[in-house]
């Protein structure tokens, strides 16, 4: 098995368990053979970029989700290096952008230093990704074994589905935290989810 063979068969599998779909409905939906989905989950098929976009497009994400490795979905842009788009009487920064169906959880959080850390927050559903901008102050935030330190203006998105912290370097920060929770059982109506933060501190 190739390592780029490897990562494309992780990535399938994952986003198909997460949609709770078999192997017979994506094929299906990806216009594909149950068995050349099943070669290419066990790491042994050879995947034109026809069959990867066909895939891509059932499981609704772009097709940079399907070769790339999963620790490369942190993204820190920081407030300094950013652009700001001119329009007719207002100007706009894009941040991030969502893919996919589930839940979309958006929370203000105020950290302070007093409150300190005991231990990581728990992991949420798999799949789930967190997008933090800092509205005020400085923090420590994002995977436990890899966070990243921010300012006023700066934005993250990381892997919610591993211990994560959230750390306040000031006195107060205030943060804005968007939570992308996959749907568990597509076209059930069903999302099977909790609220990641509510009714308890980061």
């Amino acid at each position: 098995m190739t390592s780029g063979n490897s990562v494309v068969a992780r990535n399938v599998h994952l986003l198909r368990e997460q949609r709770g779909l078999s192997l017979a409905e994506l094929a299906r939906q990806a216009g594909l053979a149950k068995q050349t989905l099943s070669k290419l989950e066990l790491g042994t098929g050879n995947p034109t970029v026809d069959t990867l976009f066909s895939i891509a497009g059932a499981l609704g994400v772009p097709v940079t989700r399907l070769v790339a490795e999963r620790e490369q979905v942190m993204t820190v842009q920081r407030g300094d290096d950013v652009v700001w788009e001119r329009h007719d009487g207002y100007e706009s920064r894009s941040l991030d952008h969502v893919y996919g169906s589930g839940v979309i959880e958006n929370y203000l959080v105020r950290v302070s230093r007093s409150q300190g850390m005991d231990k990581p927050s728990d992991p949420h559903p798999v799949g789930t990704l967190e997008h933090l901008y800092v509205i005020r102050g400085r923090v420590r935030v994002g995977p436990a074994d890899a966070p990243v330190e921010l300012a006023t203006g700066d934005f993250v998105r990381y892997p919610g589905d591993r211990p994560h912290v959230y750390e306040s370097l000031d006195r107060e920060s205030l943060l804005h935290i968007v939570v992308s929770v996959p749907r568990a059982q597509p076209g059930t109506g069903g999302l099977n989810v909790t609220h990641t933060h509510a009714h308890r501190r980061p």
